[in-house]
């Protein structure tokens, strides 16, 4: 870890060779002659280290200490005291000082009190990383509404078994999110939870990548190497788009999810894992089992407990609790003071469809963030296509023939499908309860632009 350090001495030799010492173990060095210039460096820079000498005119080491929590400072402090003054470090570490050295500095001695408190910053910097991280993507799955509180309510009570579960849900809604829950919830919590995207990797790798390979396999296998599967051992394996996997695949897969054992790619060895299989998929599995190309046996092995994910579009009184919470993260994540949505803005935020789901929405409300001059977020901060405004009304229908009202009934009709839907025509068919192919034709018969909405197939 190279950290930054400030070096606080009244002795300029002192000061020079501890510098240089710090520059040799490859850390950046800052120097202050006494304790006004230390707090006024600590002010208007942050470090991870701070060596400071106790015994200095004017402002010493104690008052830079009992100084020190007003300005914030969170750096580590090793205090340098005269040989023989374990008074004056006992009462320094009462103060805050995180460890202290005798003078003169046993180079050997403080190279390793740096390490010691430099590893304890790292893994306090990573405890925290993990605890965002984790409140982050929880937030994906709040909400007051009833499908969200059943599906929480559902997936806690499944997490106490070992059965196989099957996460169903368009891309964006949190099925990695809800499978992180399941395994924190589960008594295999203290096992690991290792993810696999099953489409992120190729289709030559992916099954080395699930079950390990054996030395000489194949062109590159230089040495025996472990799959995900059997690093999750004791734990959970996520296996993220598992209905794209090939047919190949999904035989050894059904072969562990039956048998709990598999063989590495190029062994003959029978390998053994207790874990357990958390699967999920975007695509209808029952209509790809009836297409003949997912097979039957495997959907009914991953198919024990089945939850689907509501997309956004469904559960719009969820918008405005996820957008808050965002939205508190943001300003401090961008250090900006409170943001607020105008009325306006949440308005459109929970009348649009959100193709994109939870993820296009903490993308959205993101980029609003960044780009605000003020700390009220109008609508027109909304990315293009979420504040687009449905053209106006066409004239009274009743004072046209019956075909042209018609027409533009269609048309408004379908305008309003595709600005809902994100200018998805899957999606537009969807709401608006009919066919996509049936869908297109009347688009076409009433000359509605689909790219005017950024229409997607």
């Amino acid at each position: 870890m190279r950290a930054s350090v400030l070096i606080v001495d009244d002795d300029a030799s002192i000061r020079r060779a501890l510098a240089d010492r710090f520059r040799f173990w490859g850390h950046s060095v800052t120097t202050a002659a006494d304790g006004e210039e230390a707090l006024t460096e600590v002010i208007r820079k942050s470090f991870d280290l701070i060596l400071l000498d106790l015994s200095m005119p004017v402002t010493g080491g104690m008052a830079v200490l009992s100084r020190l929590q007003e300005t914030g400072c969170d750096a580590d402090v090793v205090v340098l005291t005269a040989y023989g003054s374990l008074e004056k470090a006992v009462e320094a570490m009462k103060l805050g000082a995180d460890d202290f050295l005798s003078k003169p500095a046993d180079f050997e001695l403080l190279h390793k009190i740096v390490d010691r408190a430099l590893e304890k910053r790292r893994l306090l910097r990573s405890n925290r990383v993990l605890v965002e991280q984790a409140s982050e993507r929880a937030s994906f799955i709040v909400g007051p509404s009833p499908a969200v509180k059943e599906l929480i309510a559902t997936a806690t009570r499944a997490a106490s078994s070992d059965s196989t579960v099957l996460l169903m849900g368009e891309s964006g809604t949190g099925k990695q999110v809800l499978a992180e829950h399941i395994h924190r919830e589960s008594p295999r919590a203290s096992g690991p939870f290792v993810y696999v995207n099953c489409v992120a990797i190729s289709e030559e790798l992916i099954e080395s990548t699930l079950f390990g390979h054996e030395k000489g396999a194949f062109t590159g296998a230089v040495a025996r190497k472990p799959g995900r599967l059997e690093g999750a051992g004791g734990g959970t394996a996520f296996l993220d788009e598992v209905g794209d996997i090939s047919s190949n695949l999904q035989t050894k897969l059904l072969h562990f999810l039956e048998a709990g054992e598999f063989e590495r790619v190029g062994g003959t060895q029978t390998v053994t894992v207790d874990c357990r299989i958390i699967a999920a998929t975007n695509r209808d599995l029952a209509g790809e089992v009836q297409a003949e190309r997912f097979r039957e046996d495997l959907y009914y092995r991953l198919n024990v407990i089945a939850l689907r994910l509501p997309p956004l579009r469904e559960r719009p009184e969820d918008i405005p609790v996820l957008a808050q919470g965002f939205l508190q993260r943001l300003c401090l994540e961008l250090k900006r003071a409170a943001l607020e949505f105008t009325p306006e803005t949440l308005k459109i935020m929970e009348s649009y469809a959100w193709p994109g789901n939870v993820r296009q929405l903490r993308n959205a409300i993101e980029r609003m963030a960044v780009l605000s001059p003020s700390n009220k977020l109008a609508p027109d901060l909304l990315p293009p296509e979420i504040c687009a405004i449905p053209k106006s009304e066409p004239p009274d229908l009743m004072d046209m023939p019956y075909r042209e009202a018609m027409a533009g009934f269609k048309h408004k009709l379908i305008e309003r499908a595709l600005w809902r839907a994100g200018g998805n025509q899957t999606k537009a068919a969807e709401l608006l309860g009919i066919q996509r192919t049936y869908l297109n034709r009347v688009i076409k018969e009433t000359g509605e632009k689909g790219q005017e909405h950024g229409a997607q197939q």
